[in-house]
């Protein structure tokens, strides 16, 4: 029988690359230069959306101006520049966790950033070429905290959601997660951690990503 888990996928934002901070940053500048408030729970709200259901949000909950098309495009070109500026700083323990658990499955990305900022934190991380698949929920037909982008990662590995792990930080990827049926480990981010009744439905709960060891995932597969 083939050893257990078949891939692990990580998340990328909060999870590899600190990176929630900066999209906030960058989000509530826009609605700074446009002369909107920041509504209170926007942050948490669009965290784990894709750029499509984000960016929707930007302009009818926030009242940015424009399209959502021209409110994704105003982000993303915040954050690039945050990316070239060397503002994204990487997860603690990040890159070797990344290889560790290389060395045991697949990998694969599932995110909620668009393609060219996940690619972007890949090759800040310098581990692009250990991960095998590179899903965007953007690409998908749903965002976090539906498991579209977990289950397109799976298929595109080939391999059963339900022998693969998730690496998560966020409330809404860790229900994506499990709504596809992966076994999940959550890295509880200072950024807006997942509320205690998210953790409690997660495999596992780590401090940080030194954690994420090859015996802790195995043993989430007992038997």
């Amino acid at each position: 029988m083939e050893a257990l888990p078949h891939a692990i996928v990580f998340d990328m934002d909060g999870t590899l690359t600190d990176s929630e901070e900066e999209w906030d940053v960058v989000r509530r500048g826009l609605a700074a230069a446009d002369g909107v408030p920041w509504p209170e729970g926007a942050t948490q709200a669009m965290m784990g959306m894709s750029t499509r259901e984000w960016s929707t949000y930007l302009v009818e909950a926030v009242d940015l101006r424009g399209t959502p098309e021209e409110a994704a495009q105003r982000t993303i070109d915040g954050m690039a520049a945050a990316y070239r500026a060397g503002r994204i700083p990487v997860v603690h323990g990040a890159v070797d966790a990344v290889r560790r658990m290389a060395a045991l499955a697949p990998l694969a990305v599932a995110s909620s950033s668009p393609r060219t900022l996940i690619e972007a934190g890949l090759e800040l991380l310098g581990v692009r070429d250990l991960v095998g698949v590179v899903v965007s929920t953007e690409e998908v037909e749903r965002g976090k905290p539906h498991p579209d982008g977990f289950l397109a990662a799976a298929s595109r590995l080939g391999v059963d959601p339900a022998a693969c792990v998730a690496v998560e930080d966020s409330t809404n990827g860790v229900r994506s997660a499990l709504a596809a049926g992966m076994r999940t480990v959550v890295v509880p981010p200072r950024f807006h951690p997942p509320a205690a009744e998210v953790l409690d439905r997660a495999h596992a709960v780590i401090d940080d990503l030194d954690a994420l060891t090859v015996d802790l995932v195995r043993g989430l597969f007992p038997g």
